[in-house]
């Protein structure tokens, strides 16, 4: 019984979470937000209630991030996350070793309220439930429902969501001929960028039907259609229309739980490479998307999915490359992210249409998606529907918005109404939604926010000893169960 229970308080990182912790810092956050505007003001203290009301239940969310001598792992974590207002920009990193070394932080702001967390936690998919949840808590606590939580259908769920944290990467694994992933260098946008630390956002309100007539008229879904208009606006904006050696190439993560059955909450998606080589300028938007639609078509189905998951589990189940000490492979992991970075020019996500049960569909606004940026990963776009409308958003640590205007831009010509809203870098007339921040803090490499986790570390090293050694004296921890965690190959 003791070993049972000691097994449920640590698990090891999905296949594709293990790169998160290696490329992840100060400046490349590996973040994502998605966040929910309600009709009336946030009230801290019931969004605070609500957060310690469901976090018991989303066992994916309640752990901290510990090294082990060959691969990083998760491990309970017994502390209570604060919510805070918020006050910096959006997706910053999340010190594993600060925000009581939880790996996700939720904050507020006027009517809308932010969940932001680090990719090894999970998915697209899996915050945007996570946020559902705290979302439907806490407009029950801000209407005076202490009880009438987890009842009947949503107890089903929640007790599912407690034990959907297995790694269905390993589940749907299956040996496949090997294919050959290109590497091919794509073409990489270039500007003047912001301050380090900073980053403008600018969000395109768009009226679904309208959208979806357009793609009707193309015979396309959303997700070509606007893969191909960011594919044009790119050619268009940076290589004037213009023949070109490298391909412009959007990365495109893809729900993997739509092609099999799972309902993890851990990470479950894979990604392609969809993009274009501009080697005739005379090419038409309705030929480049007829190109990109047959693309789509070819690589997004069920038999290259297995060959995706097969190619990158084959490589962890391998012996000999999980014998290698964390150290070693954080080099080589680091090697292979540079390689896969350099073959793709930016990244379109679309997690589709969100939906909340009817009971409190009148009391919600609409919900954002936005993906942290980088001066490697300069620009990216986010997409997610909910109701009547479509919000299309771009970050960017870029200080011009060109491209974003122009993608918009084709989406006015082809008569769809777009209304469009940021935050101060962006220089959207409507930028209320986002506190506006006086001073800007730069770090140089890091080297501040290194040494502020250095002499936590140190702090707690004694104390967090001692405490070990007395655990294992009386007998309230494993020692053979310890070195299987610490030594988890």
């Amino acid at each position: 019984m003791k070993r049972k229970r000691l097994e449920g308080r640590w698990r090891r990182l999905d296949n594709t979470a293990n790169i998160f912790p290696v490329i992840a810092n100060e400046n490349m956050s590996q973040v994502f937000r998605i966040s929910v505007t309600l009709k009336e003001r946030i009230k801290p203290e019931a969004l605070q209630q609500a957060l310690e009301d469901i976090l018991p239940h989303i066992r994916n969310f309640r752990v901290r991030l510990r090294q082990g001598l060959f691969w990083y792992y998760f491990e309970e974590n017994k502390w209570i996350p604060q919510v805070q207002r918020e006050s910096t920009y959006p997706c910053r990193y999340i010190d594993p070793y600060g925000n009581r070394k939880f790996l996700f932080r939720v904050s507020y702001y006027e009517r809308r309220i932010n969940l932001e967390v680090f990719h090894a936690l999970t998915d697209g998919l899996g915050a945007v439930n996570m946020l559902k949840d705290l979302t439907k808590r806490y407009l029950q606590r801000s209407h005076g429902e202490e009880d009438g939580f987890w009842k009947n259908e949503d107890e089903k769920k929640a007790k599912e969501r407690e034990i959907s944290v297995v790694d269905s990467y390993l589940e749907h694994y299956k040996e496949v001929p090997r294919r050959h992933y290109s590497s091919r260098p794509a073409y990489r946008l270039e500007g003047n960028y912001l301050p380090l630390g900073t980053g403008q956002v600018l969000h395109g309100y768009v009226n679904t039907k309208e959208l979806k007539k357009v793609c009707h008229q193309f015979e396309v879904s959303i997700t070509k259609y606007l893969a191909t208009v960011l594919i044009w606006s790119i050619w268009q904006e940076y290589l004037d229309g213009q023949a070109r050696e490298e391909p412009i190439v959007l990365n495109l993560p893809i729900n993997l739980r739509a092609f099999f059955d799972s309902e993890t909450m851990a990470n479950f998606f894979a990604v392609t490479m969809i993009g274009y080589l501009f080697q005739n300028p005379d090419v038409s938007f309705e030929t480049l998307l007829g190109k990109i639609s047959r693309q789509m078509d070819r690589k997004i189905d069920k038999k290259r999915l297995e060959e995706s998951i097969s190619y990158n589990v084959s490589r962890e189940k391998k012996w000999y490359i999980r014998i290698i000490p964390l150290v070693l492979k954080r080099l080589a992991l680091n090697w292979v992210f540079r390689l896969k970075d350099q073959a793709y020019t930016m990244t379109l996500s679309n997690v589709g249409v969100i939906q909340m049960e009817p009971e409190y569909e009148e009391e919600i606004e609409r919900f954002h998606l936005m993906i942290g940026v980088s001066r490697r990963q300069p620009l990216k776009c986010a997409v997610c529907s909910y109701g009547k409308e479509v919000v299309i958003t771009f970050t960017s640590v870029f200080s011009d918005n060109h491209l974003q205007r122009r993608f918009f831009d084709k989406l006015k010509e082809d008569g769809i109404r777009v209304q469009l809203e940021g935050n101060e870098p962006s220089s959207a007339r409507k930028r209320d939604m986002y506190p506006r921040i006086r001073k800007i803090l730069i770090l140089q490499k890091g080297g501040e926010a290194k040494a502020s986790r250095m002499v936590r570390q140190v702090g707690q090293t004694g104390g967090e000893a001692a405490r070990g050694i007395k655990g294992y004296l009386a007998g309230e921890k494993d020692w053979k169960e310890e070195l299987h965690r610490r030594l988890n190959v």
